[in-house]
């Protein structure tokens, strides 16, 4: 009977978050216009091999450096590939790449903040071992490991992954010793309850709001720190269109072709801003204290 009323309290709790969050949607036009750009600039990445665009590796010498034509939106590259083909192609990359990191980074730290949180004799070991990687710039620790493992989408987030793991561990800990010494948990520990099944029913629901927001944030974050990689030469291979490595590529024809560079500075900005406006409304709706008084 307890387990019953729990999950339907459980239950309740993410209807009414799902409710606060679909209401700040309708109150907050910053965040929806965010989702919006965000959705059409997903859909378009992920859509483009199927609304019948060149194929971004396509090459036509004749075709070169070619100005914006209702055939070719965003004109041509030094090689004569359709830009606008590429840059939407280049989507597909940039974001698999956010979302991925986002999902590994808040998935591992949110398993190694629980533990370092709630048992004591493991907590100095680990948050000494997450002071460490946080010690180095995110940024420098992406390139050294991908110079190390080689150019690949995966190695890139697995290399964006990890400097992003620690953030999420302390932030997932902090909530926790928050949670410990609540007298539910210290009944709950007081009743022979497993340390798993306190971390599941009363511990990890708590964790869940702050953790969603993080992972936006990270995603955002992602996305441009994939761009600069390929942008230096540390990231996707050259045969993968991504923002960053079109952007390397038409930097020595910027004065002459201005589009090679700002179309996919562009997408790439406004990607990244509509993640943040999105997670900005997320952290309104979810976080009592951060709310807008309407």
């Amino acid at each position: 009977m307890s387990l019953q009323v729990q999950e339907l309290s459980f239950g309740a709790r993410l209807r009414h978050r799902i409710g606060v969050v679909a209401d700040s949607l309708r109150r907050n036009p910053t965040m929806l216009f965010g989702v919006i750009v965000l959705a059409l600039m997903a859909g378009s990445a992920f859509l483009a091999p199927w609304l019948g665009l060149p194929e971004p590796m396509h090459q036509s010498p004749r075709d070169r450096l070619q100005e914006p034509t209702s055939e070719a939106l965003f004109g041509t590259d030094m090689y004569g590939r359709d830009l606008f083909s590429r840059v939407l192609h280049g989507g597909q990359v940039s974001l698999v790449v956010g979302l991925s990191v986002a999902a590994l980074a808040t998935s591992m730290g949110l398993f190694i903040g629980l533990i370092s949180g709630f048992i004591r004799s493991v907590d100095a070991v680990i948050m000494r071992l997450m002071d460490a990687l946080m010690s180095i710039p995110s940024i420098l620790l992406a390139i050294a490991l991908v110079a190390l493992w080689g150019s690949s989408v995966q190695n890139v987030i697995l290399a964006l992954t990890i400097p992003e793991v620690p953030r999420v561990v302390r932030l997932v800990r902090s909530v926790v010793l928050m949670l410990r010494d609540q007298l539910y948990v210290q009944a709950a520990i007081a009743c022979g309850t497993s340390t798993p099944r306190i971390l599941i029913r009363h511990i990890l629901p708590n964790t869940i709001p702050p953790l969603i927001v993080q992972a936006t944030y990270i995603c955002a974050q992602a996305v441009i720190f994939e761009a600069y990689l390929s942008f230096v030469g540390a990231g996707t291979p050259p045969e993968i269109p991504s923002w960053g490595n079109i952007m390397a590529e038409g930097r020595m024809f910027f004065f002459q072709t201005p589009g090679i560079i700002l179309y996919p500075g562009a997408f790439l900005a406004l990607t990244v801003f509509a993640i943040n406006t999105f997670g900005d409304g997320l952290r309104d709706a979810l976080d009592p204290r951060m709310q807008r008084r309407v």
